[in-house]
């Protein structure tokens, strides 16, 4: 064992947390928080137990960031550890569990030292953790350590895996608190009225419902007249409504005028835990199956069995062994008749004991995936105070997994073979993995659910055999983010190939698996990669995506080639996976959620009320001046064409356009540094004194509608100019960074000397402001998207193009855009955005958001945290065993809804597939015309009709329409004659292929004066030794569909600059004095 003298000291890594790397924890941190993560990084976590289960809890709570972690094992490595130990090779075998563990653990996070132990565990020893889990310990053990975890004040959690059953009990002592229980941002409502009664009522603005429910509480902001609700306690409140909720007496308080915001208070929580000893005879379940209501406390007996079996037989029951399996279910009778409380079941499910019997010896993967993400959760709730624990017990199964004919599993089928994989044998059989060894899978995304999955795939055995594989493709590269909870990197793979490094990592933890990584975009551009050769091998997809265009491109994909397709995504505590079954379920695009509120138009312009709106202002401002400008002006002097095709441009984009070029080139040009910051000043003092001003002046503070009330009343809020302050950081920070990005744009060097800044911005001088009458300001997106949508301003956009500069004139002026990157701390992009938006939120006297709330809003990032990564690739690979067995029922697969925060377990039967009917027959997406030979378009619509009795009123290809009944009648005659193409591949054995080949080569040669040949066995030959490229068809490439269109390109402007480039190619005379061509007349 080494020796714990300090809990800082680790053998491995170092924990300095007083400082949180936030470019290491970013997306954990939108989950916990930085007051739960500085709890979390003062825990020393025991864990013991490192088989499977074990280290997927340790791999989690070390990539969570706790002060500590040691692992405790006295056992040594076997075979059958392999099936679900990822960190553990064949070669190690026989050395000690703890040992090898340690090293591979401390890579994970160098913040957490890591250390071993491998002797018995004591009360000392236990007394230097916080949080003590056990993962594989007897019963007499478990007992003995809950009481002196009792006595010190420490978490106790215990977890086993046995098989497809698992279990979880939780004690963090008699009186623990939860700060917070759900983790979710508290609601806001912004109020329209309160009434002045024993039982006020709060009546919120229609726009969106308020969110709350019956017992929150909240508290007051903002409000005029009853202004005593502003500095009050939260308030409990009584829901009434979606828009209406009660918050008590309210008589003795002012009379409501206008204005308030009622926000959610999160209020502690104490949670009362009771020890093992008591806890075994009186269990509280949490539920986690509601089809399987009464399955926990019948596997409460089974595992309490378990304990008692082993001890009399010192052993496990053997696999699948019909006189074990009895046994075991005579003891549990005996057991559960001794019993005393409410642990005692009314009948013990003898079926139920057998089975668990039969498959008590297995060891799992996605089991301990699963359950490895559950328990970490639970112990960085029992350290961290945030989140809801499991009060007590837990206990899941997936029996479902198992093959319908049962009669397959025998003892012999399922004995140990000395084999990595026995512990999936025994629950399986030979036969499966055997099975699972042969099939051909396709990720698509190797981020964090995807490096989870390539892990389970390889200890699984997915495409480890001869004629197995696995396809993983991935475009992205390594970041540092990514090492917080994408297992399978480290440090120094940062910047490399997410796939190929991924394939490798996989490799060492199996050498078996046949795996090829791509770099590949999924899309309509690799469809020449992943083409019906590719799909026709797969024996199904699964999707480890972060977006919904690539998933909705994948599921499209799945149905057209009929192949099963595991979908599975996360946000923060909250997981979910689909299942789809090819002719059985709906498809993942069959139900989508709504999409997103987008913020109207004016509400960003003119009347922000949330720090939201002001964000998402400052990323369009972002994108406007930096992005969207600079493109253009770059695009000028690049593309003799750009004036000519911006002219031809809608309603005012050729003035915005121009503009924005003359202004880059002309007006607002910097030479050095010093116009950069004389730039910065006049773009703060118009956007945060003039527009603001100008606003007043048309809308006044106390204007008043048509209708007679108030202008300024909620939702807007009513906004004051600033005045710049050299000596105010956030103005000072705009600058800098508004300077900095507009140098970079031009080449030139920046600078982060604050005093120089300072001096130069001090120095600008700034003429005063007068509002102008007759400044249009639009109030509603009706007015705005008038403006935006009248004719094209002939005469200004002809001043424009007289305003710009001759190109030669700018002297190989180079423009660099700006891409907007949240994660790049270096680059002034988030100081600009923070500064921006908080500049304007101080304008309408909204609160500020810190630089790690806006990365969060503006750089629209998706919370994430290994544990719910973890349990959701444990649930996809459930049910991609179920698709190996060849299940064909729908009840037999699992959907699934997860929030470990809470914590809730929803599962769930799929979605059968929609049937509809056309002449009697049944249609679902699944179902297809199958037409097996060219015909015209005339023949198609002609083969319906006759042989299948529809009437075809509308034909399409991608974006293309073929033919509808509206098209004019001459259109659709012409059109009838056409013929639906297939691609052909060549095949020299084909004798018209070989003609074509023949004749075309000695038609070049004969241009050429060189001999031609007619022996076919020659040309065979040749022909057969030609690599050609895989082709990919290519997006944007427009074909002509009519002769209108075809006239009309051929009739367009000469590419000049195509045409330049194409005389530059042409080759010296000299060099071609001896060549003669002969063309050939027909």
């Amino acid at each position: 064992m080494l020796e714990i003298k300090d809990m800082a000291d680790g053998t491995n890594g170092s924990n300095n947390h007083a400082h949180i790397d936030e470019s290491l924890y970013s997306r954990q941190l939108y989950v916990l928080g930085h007051e739960a993560m500085h709890r979390m990084a003062t825990a020393d976590v025991l864990i013991s137990g490192m088989r499977g289960l074990g280290v997927e809890v340790a791999k989690n709570v070390i990539l969570a960031g706790v002060r500590s972690v040691t692992v405790h094992d006295e056992g040594n490595i076997v075979m059958s550890d392999l099936s679900s130990q990822f960190f553990f090779r064949e070669e190690e075998v026989g050395q000690s569990r703890a040992d090898i563990c340690v090293k591979r653990l401390g890579e994970l996070n160098s913040y957490v030292p890591t250390t071993a132990s491998k002797d018995k565990l004591t009360a000392e020893f236990i007394k230097k953790f916080k949080v003590v889990v056990l993962t594989s310990s007897t019963l007499d053990e478990q007992l003995q350590i809950s009481k002196q975890c009792r006595e010190n004040n420490i978490a106790l959690i215990i977890a086993s895996n046995r098989g497809l059953f698992g279990q979880v009990f939780c004690d963090f002592g008699d009186q623990f608190t939860v700060i917070d229980t759900t983790g979710d941002a508290p609601q806001t409502a912004m109020i329209a009225s309160i009434t002045k009664d024993e039982q006020g009522v709060v009546t919120c603005l229609d726009e969106v419902r308020h969110g709350f429910v019956d017992g929150d509480y909240v508290t007051f902001s903002e409000v005029q007249g009853m202004e005593e609700l502003n500095s009050a306690e939260p308030r409990r409140i009584e829901v009434t409504g979606p828009y209406t909720f009660k918050i008590g007496d309210t008589r003795g308080f002012s009379d409501y005028k206008i204005g308030g915001i009622a926000t959610e208070a999160k209020m502690p929580k104490r949670v009362h835990f009771e020890p093992l000893e008591k806890a075994l005879n009186e269990p509280l379940f949490l539920e986690s199956d509601f089809s399987k209501f009464d399955r926990p406390p019948q596997l409460h007996l089974a595992y309490r069995t378990l304990h008692e079996y082993i001890k009399k037989e010192g052993c496990l029951p053997k696999p699948w062994c019909k006189t074990d399996g009895d046994k075991f279910a005579e003891l549990a009778a005996e057991i559960n008749s001794s019993v005393i409380g409410t642990a005692k079941v009314d009948e013990v499910d003898g079926k139920l004991m057998r089975q668990f019997a039969n498959i008590a010896a297995g060891d799992l993967c996605p089991m301990d995936a699963f359950m490895g993400g559950v328990v970490a959760q639970e112990v960085m709730k029992a350290v961290s105070e945030k989140f809801h624990p499991i009060v007590q017990w837990f206990y899941f199964d997936a029996l479902e997994c198992l093959p319908c004919d049962r009669s397959v599993l025998t003892e012999e089928n399922c004995s140990p073979q000395g084999s990595r994989y026995d512990g999936q044998i025994a629950v399986f059989g030979r036969d499966f993995q055997k099975k699972l060894e042969g099939q051909k899978w396709f990720v698509v995304g190797a981020g964090a659910i995807g490096c989870e999955l390539l892990k389970n795939f390889a200890l699984m055995g997915l495409g480890c055999g001869r004629d197995g594989k696995i396809f993983i493709t991935d475009m992205d590269l390594i970041e540092r983010s990514n090492l917080n909870r994408q297992f399978l990197f480290r440090p120094w793979d940062v910047q490399k190939a997410k796939s190929v490094t991924a394939a490798e990592a996989v490799k060492v933890m199996n050498p078996a698996i046949n795996i090829v990584p791509q770099e590949n975009k999924v899309g309509l551009e690799t469809e020449g990669i992943y083409d019906d050769d590719f799909f026709s091998q797969l024996n199904g997809v699964a999707n480890a995506l972060d977006n919904i265009d690539a998933r909705l491109y994948m599921d499209r994909r799945c149905v057209f080639y009929e192949k099963p397709l595991l979908e599975s995504g996360t946000l923060g505590t909250k997981g979910n996976t689909q299942v789809v079954i090819p002719h059985l379920t709906e498809s993942y695009g069959a139900s989508q959620d709504p999409p997103e509120k987008e913020i109207p138009i004016c509400t960003l312009k003119n009347f922000p009320n949330a720090i939201e709106h002001t964000l998402q202002w400052a990323r369009d401002l972002f994108a406007g001046l930096f992005k969207q400008a600079p493109e253009n002006a770059a695009l000028y002097l690049m593309d003799p064409t750009f004036v000519d095709r911006t002219c031809q441009l809608p309603g005012s984009q050729p003035v915005e356009a121009l503009q924005s070029v003359v202004k880059a080139l002309v007006e607002e040009r910097p030479e050095d540094y010093k116009d950069c910051v004389k730039w910065a000043r006049h773009l703060f003092g118009e956007l945060y004194h003039n527009q603001i001003a100008q606003l007043l002046y048309n809308f006044p503070k106390d204007q008043l509608t048509k209708e007679g009330a108030p202008f300024w009343a909620p939702p807007k809020r009513c906004p004051h100019p600033l005045d710049f302050d050299s000596t105010n950081k956030t103005h000072l920070d705009f600058i800098i960074s508004a300077a900095n990005l507009k140098a970079v744009i031009y080449g030139l060097q920046p600078h982060r000397d604050l005093d120089l800044v300072k001096n130069l911005v001090d120095s600008v001088e700034v003429p005063t402001f007068v509002p102008q009458s007759g400044v249009r300001i639009a109030v509603t997106d009706a007015e705005a998207q008038a403006a935006n949508q009248g004719q094209t301003d002939t005469e200004t956009v002809e001043d424009l193009k007289k305003s710009l500069p001759p190109v030669e004139s700018l002297g190989g002026l180079k423009i660099f855009p700006q891409e907007f990157e949240k994660d790049d701390d270096s680059n002034f992009h988030m100081d600009f955005i923070v500064s921006a938006s908080n500049l304007r939120a101080e304008n309408y006297g909204i609160a500020p958001a810190d630089r790690h709330k806006s990365k969060l809003i503006a750089g629209k990032i998706i919370p994430a945290i290994a544990t719910t990564t973890s349990v959701v690739s444990g649930l996809v690979s459930l049910e991609l065993y179920k698709i190996v067995q060849g299940h064909s029922k729908l009840e037999d697969f699992k959907n699934s809804f997860i929030n470990l925060a809470l914590p809730l377990f929803v599962f769930s039967d799929p979605i059968a597939a929609q049937q509809k009917e056309y002449n009697g027959e049944k249609w679902t997406l699944w179902d297809r015309f199958q037409i097996n030979h060219p015909m015209t378009l005339k023949e198609f619509i002609e083969h319906f009709e006759r042989n299948l009795k529809l009437k075809i009123s509308m034909l399409s290809q991608g974006v293309s329409l073929l033919y509808s009944f509206f098209m004019q009648k001459a259109a659709r005659e012409e059109r009838m004659q056409m013929l639906c193409p297939h691609p052909l591949d060549f095949d020299s054995t084909n004798k018209t292929h070989l003609d074509f080949i023949t004749s075309a080569a000695n038609l070049k040669a004969v241009i050429y004066g060189l001999q031609p040949h007619r022996d076919l066995d020659l040309v065979k030959n040749l022909v057969d030794s030609v690599e050609v490229p895989t082709f990919v068809p290519q997006s944007g490439v427009r074909i002509a569909v009519t002769d209108a269109e075809a006239q009309a390109a051929n009739q367009g402007q000469t590419d000049t600059e195509t045409v330049e480039d194409l005389k530059k190619s042409l080759p010296l005379k000299f060099f071609l004095k001896n060549l003669k061509v002969f063309p050939q007349e027909r």
